[in-house]
């Protein structure tokens, strides 16, 4: 799903089971916990700013702003995506919603990231990454969020490599994500990995949970003293 020219319909009908798969997945429980403790502890009146990276067709960008909303967090919630076609099916999404998010193009990992939101979240996007560009996601994400960051991906492990075999064919139609599906977990890191390529990028002090079905959260929160380059 990462190649150029991919077929509009194909690209929607595997983005549509991506959707699928991230409901079951729960992926928005696990980054909405840290969110919630964020803006207890900020404890301010404007809302809480989450931008929502490499979003694809802004499944959990919509969810996580109406689990927020739900609960009563102030959230301003919005995504960006390299893919033209991803950013129109999120702007299609998020139109029949009323959480007013945002969605625009870019490459975040040559576009400059904005540096006006309070939290920045990755989720599925790092096992696609050779590990110099995963070092380099998480540095810029690191220097451009202001209090948060929260990244959600796949663990590579036998378990997973099952569940994803599984799980893609009964939660989705997609050709497209019956092969990416089992191929990214088997391209992904370990979790001993994920902790190294937070340190090579500078987020001294990150955080990482298990969580099913056999994914991790990593959390790192920006120093009072600010963040400085490795």
């Amino acid at each position: 799903m990462d190649q150029d020219g991919i077929d509009a319909a194909a690209h929607e009908q595997a983005l549509q089971g991506l959707r699928r798969i991230n409901a079951i997945s729960g992926a928005v429980g696990c980054l909405f916990t840290p969110v919630q403790a964020l803006a207890d502890a900020l404890g301010r009146g404007q809302p809480l700013r989450i931008l929502d990276v490499a979003c694809g067709g802004g499944d959990n960008t919509i969810a996580l702003a109406e689990r927020c909303r739900r609960n009563g967090l102030a959230v301003q919630v919005d995504g960006c995506d390299r893919s033209e076609q991803a950013v129109a099916m999120a702007s299609r999404h998020g139109a029949g919603t009323s959480v007013g998010s945002t969605f625009f193009q870019a490459d975040v990992l040559v576009d400059p990231l904005p540096a006006d939101y309070d939290v920045m979240v990755c989720s599925l996007f790092l096992h696609h990454l050779e590990e110099a560009d995963a070092v380099e996601l998480l540095r810029r994400l690191g220097q451009s969020c202001r209090h948060l960051l929260l990244v959600n991906d796949l663990i590579r492990s036998p378990l997973g490599y099952g569940l994803a075999w599984v799980g893609c064919r009964l939660l989705s139609r997609s050709p497209i994500v019956h092969f990416d599906g089992p191929v990214s977990v088997q391209v992904a890191f370990r979790m001993d990995e994920v902790g190294d390529l937070a340190a090579r990028a500078g987020l001294g002090g990150a955080r990482l949970r298990h969580h099913w079905p056999e994914r991790f959260l990593l959390s790192w929160r920006r120093p009072a003293g600010g963040w400085e380059a490795p």
